[in-house]
């Protein structure tokens, strides 16, 4: 298989990772903050939460906060990976040419 097509069939399986559950999932996607909270509740109905958020931003800005996170983390993860894999191709260079 060439990769020309390798690379549309991962383009296609991508593409199915992103769409297909915007498809299926009814509703819209809620936190894990908010399950937590209806779950506690459900077992004691009486429970009061120990703290307070000092502000409250909107979903929008709370969702944006959450990708730039995962945006500094993956960046941080991908240069670290890069610069170790770097570094074994230059130490690989210099054996070779020992």
């Amino acid at each position: 298989m060439s990769a020309k097509w390798k690379n549309a069939w991962m383009f296609l399986v991508v593409v199915l990772l992103v769409v297909l559950p915007l498809l299926f999932v009814e509703g819209e996607f809620g936190g894990a903050d908010d399950a937590a909270e209806g779950a506690i509740t459900e077992i004691d109905p009486s429970y009061t939460p120990w703290f307070k958020p000092l502000t409250e931003l909107p979903g929008e800005t709370e969702s944006m906060l959450f990708a730039l996170q995962a945006a500094i983390g993956a960046g941080v993860i991908g240069y670290t990976i890069g610069l170790l894999k770097g570094r074994q191709g230059k130490q690989k260079l210099n054996d070779q040419k020992s």
